[in-house]
Formats: C-alpha cells, structure tokens, sequence
C-alpha cells in the first residue's frame, strides 16, 4: 500500500521518466539474455538453447598464450588511466575555483572540455600529425638539434602507454571536471570566509574545505572508477595501435572484437566480455563496502 501511495503521488514524475525507462529496458536489459551463448558453441543461426559446453570458452580464455599479456596490458593501462586520469580533474577543478577572472575561468572550461566531443578518429589523426616520423614533434626536434634521426614514436611500443595516456587525458580532463566544479559551487561561502578570518590561505582553504565537502563527490565516482578497472579502451587502441605495437596495446576489449567478433567465435567472445563485466562489478560491490564501512559514503 505504501508503495502504491508513494507511486500515487508521484506519478508524473513517473511519467516522465517512462520513455528512459522504456529506452533502458529495451536496449540494456533485454539483450542480455543473450549472454546464455557465453556457456554455448553458439553459431549463427543455431538455436538459442542448444550446444551447451558450460565453462569450456571461460576456461579457454585463461589457457590462451597472450592471456597474461592481455591481462597485463589492460591493467596496466587502466591503472595509469586511474592514477593520473582520476586525480587530474579534481586538481583542475580545484585550480579554477581559485581563478577570480571571470572570462578567463569560463575559456579555461570551455577549451579544456572541448576535446571530450572530438571523435577518436579525429584524435588519433591529431596525434599521427604531431607525433609521426614527419610529425611536428620530429620536424621541430630535428630543426633544433636534439635528435639526429625521427623517433618512431607510435610505431614503437615503448612510447604506447605515454602516448595513451596523455591523449585520454587530454580529452577527459575537462568534461570530468564539471562535476567536480558543480560539487564546488555548492559549498558555502560563508565557509571560505571563516577560513579567510582563521589565517587560512588559498592552499589552506582548499586542504581544509574544498576537498572535504567534495569528499563524498570523490568517493563515489572513484567506485565507479573502480568497476570499470578492466576497460582499458578501444577505439583508442585500435586507431593508434600497430602490429608492432600489439604487445602493448592489445587488452580484453580489442583481443573480445579480433578473436571473437572478426573471427565469429561469438560465444568465446561473450565469455570473456561478461568475465570482465562480473570482475568490474565485483569490484564496485567491495569498494562500496569499504567505503560504507570507513567513511559513511556509498552508492547503495
């Protein structure tokens, strides 16, 4: 009843939620039955509910020859993505609430927000330009002196996780900041003032309470951050990535289209996609946990 009272009453919210609603159940949810193939030798055309060969094509994934390159790869990348792509928009948050310029504050926004709706095609063209054996980075080094010979930079894995990260960071910094800067513009000034009145200077008052009234803002996207651990990236990898480059930028979503959509072995594909999705939910469950239980701020 009380359910039915509380739906009473906010029915036309209800009502404007029912397409999104709809949206998600049609093209999130019902798909997923087809998940059933990950536990099946599951070829086009075949029924649904035949061939079954239970774990076979999750125990194949682990005795593949690149598994613990995969593996290493997509952790590895995820983790430098992590480390210095989450804390970046919060420092760069951070720096333009102290901006006092109004203009120069919102061109900052603008321009460091604008490379999150550049395509990867784009970036990646971006990127050959500046850093391809005629790139502007060889050209400039070589005019300068410091090199005698371009640097193969993308055509040598060394270089492929620098030049991964930088590009991610580049175009999610700024987007990724508006959070942090919405969660700023709701602290109170009077805050800030008794700050001013206790001796606290810029970088005081930022420690003091920038950071701790964001601090519930942090935690919830870093579990979130955290359930996604193991998209390491695609389009990226694909467009920058070479054949030499392969032992460095091959991780589970391009090996899942190579081996399992290229060569139609969809349902080994499946298998090792919706391994990487428990592993990631997995991990929410138990950071939200942690963060429940030590500093009273969860998703659920």
């Amino acid at each position: 009843m009380n359910l039915l009272k509380t739906f009473n009453r906010e029915r036309q919210l209800w009502l404007i939620c029912l397409p999104i609603i709809l949206w998600v159940l049609v093209f999130a949810y019902f798909p997923m039955y087809g998940l059933i193939i990950a536990f099946q030798n599951y070829s086009p055309g075949d029924s649904m509910f035949g061939n079954w060969v239970g774990l076979d094509n999750f125990i194949r994934f682990f005795q593949e020859p690149d598994f613990l390159l995969i593996m290493r790869n997509t952790i590895v990348i995820s983790m430098l993505n992590l480390l210095i792509g989450f804390p970046a928009p919060i420092i760069l948050a951070l720096l333009l609430n102290e901006v006092k310029n109004t203009f120069f504050k919102k061109t900052v926004q603008t321009l460091s927000y604008i490379p999150y709706f550049i395509s990867w095609v784009v970036v990646a063209s971006i990127a050959f330009t500046l850093l391809g054996n005629d790139g502007i980075v060889n050209d400039l080094l070589l005019r300068l002196g410091f090199i005698d010979k371009p640097i193969v930079i993308l055509g040598e894995g060394k270089y492929f996780w620098t030049v991964l990260t930088s590009a991610n960071l580049w175009k999610e910094i700024g987007f990724s900041s508006i959070i942090y800067m919405s969660a700023i513009a709701g602290i109170d000034r009077e805050q800030y003032e008794a700050g001013t009145v206790d001796g606290l200077g810029r970088f005081g008052a930022a420690w003091h309470i920038t950071l701790p009234n964001i601090r519930s803002t942090i935690v919830l996207l870093f579990i979130l951050a955290l359930g996604g651990i193991l998209n390491a990236g695609f389009e990226q990898q694909l467009l920058l990535g070479s054949p030499t480059t392969r032992d460095y930028h091959e991780v589970i979503d391009t090996y899942v289209y190579r081996f399992g959509v290229q060569l139609g072995n969809y349902s080994y594909g499946t298998a090792v996609g919706l391994m990487k999705s428990l592993i990631g939910v997995t991990l929410v469950i138990i950071a939200n946990k942690l963060s429940k239980r030590y500093m009273q701020t969860a998703i659920f």
